[in-house]
């Protein structure tokens, strides 16, 4: 049975430093620092809507940083479909959309960026060291989409409508973390692709799917085609929006949001398999790729659906090594996952990353039919036991005392969530580091 806490019971240092509380135990962290407030944006007819920074889009603490502090990246910045128009802004679709498919970008020019986030006694936490990401030659990076041909992608357009220019070097950034040495590796969605940042925020490389290198031309930074190809088959705005490291750093593990669109998007709406990836640091290239089977829909019961889509991964964290915390989430419930890639079958470079195999991986739920063996699951929390969570939850980072804290991503504030951080004790066991 799921038990809280209310705030000030316990100090947060001494819940981080002095021994495991009761396990379940939650507290709930809201920020009162000014970097939060992002900008207000109106249009001819509208109504004024403040934006706020989304600081959860991943998160990441490494062993031996303070106790109650951890990284957070954000991702491409405010946007919304023309669905959303006339919530966010009050106008019509039209108005702004003026009848095409477009995605809506109100703050064009802000550039993904790193946090540190610190928890605070009180319930607050204080946002401190923002860290912008940017190419070689020290020009902020962008979160509008790339001019992708091999891949699809989004025409963006902003506030009043107005075409906005693709970039081949913006990033949408989705998952973190950081290395002993100071530097960064990110999860990147759009691309999709993963990037290696140094400490100042200078990406070092980004690593796409081989044969889109093209499409990354004129980027300042170096561009390695080290990815399966079949990743341009990403489903739009389901690339990669996770990031974790083994404890000897000697590993680098990610995932796909979703399912591919392989052969096309009707097959991604009804496939259970996603890919896990394992990035092998020492030489440079891939070493594994594995099978996370969605779980049913209908079993996430804030909001169970009956779209096979509806769930997605939005983090993994490494618990040891090839042993990993899964975040499967729909828009209201979020789920951990303890993973276990020991007895899982390995599809790196086999016919299951040809595009020319038929059926596809994605096509065949039933993976006992094909010999195949996903990784293990295990449930470790789910947030209907716990209607203090935050929607949308999208970064994990083991505190020092081993808690664990989960940040949303409140989409910049454009329908008025704020940002928080749910603390829970007991949940999971991480190896020593």
């Amino acid at each position: 049975m799921k038990r809280t806490f209310a705030a000030g019971l316990f100090g947060v240092t001494a819940m981080l430093m002095a021994g495991s509380a009761m396990a379940g135990e939650a507290k709930v962290f809201e920020t009162k620092s000014a970097i939060n407030n992002l900008s207000t944006v109106t249009v001819n007819g509208g109504k004024a809507r403040a934006l706020t920074v989304g600081f959860g889009s991943g998160a990441y603490r490494r062993p031996g940083d303070p106790a109650n502090m951890f990284y957070a990246v954000s991702d491409r910045g405010p946007n919304f479909v023309c669905g959303d128009v006339e919530a966010v802004l009050g106008v019509s679709a039209d108005q702004v959309c003026k009848g095409q498919k477009v995605r809506v970008y109100p703050t064009p020019d802000y550039s993904p960026s790193i946090y540190t986030i610190f928890l605070n006694d009180d319930g607050s936490f204080d946002v401190k060291d923002v860290i912008t990401l940017k190419d070689q030659n020290g020009v902020p990076l962008t979160g509008l989409t790339n001019k992708l041909t091999v891949a699809k992608t989004e025409k963006p357009v902003d506030a009043n409508g107005n075409p906005l220019e693709q970039s081949v070097s913006s990033i949408d950034a989705e998952g973190i973390i950081r290395l002993s040495d100071g530097s960064y590796w990110i999860g990147e969605e759009n691309g999709p692709s993963i990037l290696h940042a140094s400490a100042d925020g200078t990406v070092i490389e980004r690593i796409v799917p081989a044969g889109s290198e093209k499409d990354f031309e004129g980027s300042a930074y170096k561009v390695t085609g080290g990815l399966p190809a079949i990743l341009v088959k990403r489903q739009t705005n389901r690339g990669i929006e996770s990031m974790a490291i083994s404890p000897d750093e000697a590993k680098l593990y990610f995932m796909v949001q979703n399912p591919l669109a392989n052969p096309n998007a009707d097959a991604y709406k009804a496939a259970k398999n996603t890919r896990l990836f394992v990035y092998d640091r020492a030489v440079s290239k891939l070493s594994g790729e594995y099978i996370y089977q969605l779980d049913d829909p209908q079993s996430f019961r804030n909001d169970p659906s009956k779209k096979q889509n509806a769930p997605r991964i939005s983090e993994v964290l490494a618990l040891g090594n090839d042993r990993l915390l899964v975040l499967e989430r729909t828009d209201k419930t979020t789920k951990l996952h303890e993973v276990k890639l020991k007895g899982a079958t390995n599809i790196l470079a086999t016919r299951w990353d040809d595009m020319s195999t038929s059926p596809t991986l994605e096509q065949q739920n039933d993976l006992g039919s094909i010999n195949l063996t996903p990784v293990s699951k295990t449930l470790r929390f789910d947030s209907a036991d716990y209607p203090e969570a935050p929607n949308k939850l999208e970064g994990l980072a083991i505190m020092g005392d081993g808690a664990l804290a989960m940040i949303n991503d409140n989409d910049f504030g454009i329908k008025g969530d704020p940002t928080k951080v749910i603390l829970i004790d007991g949940l999971v066991q991480a190896d020593k580091f």
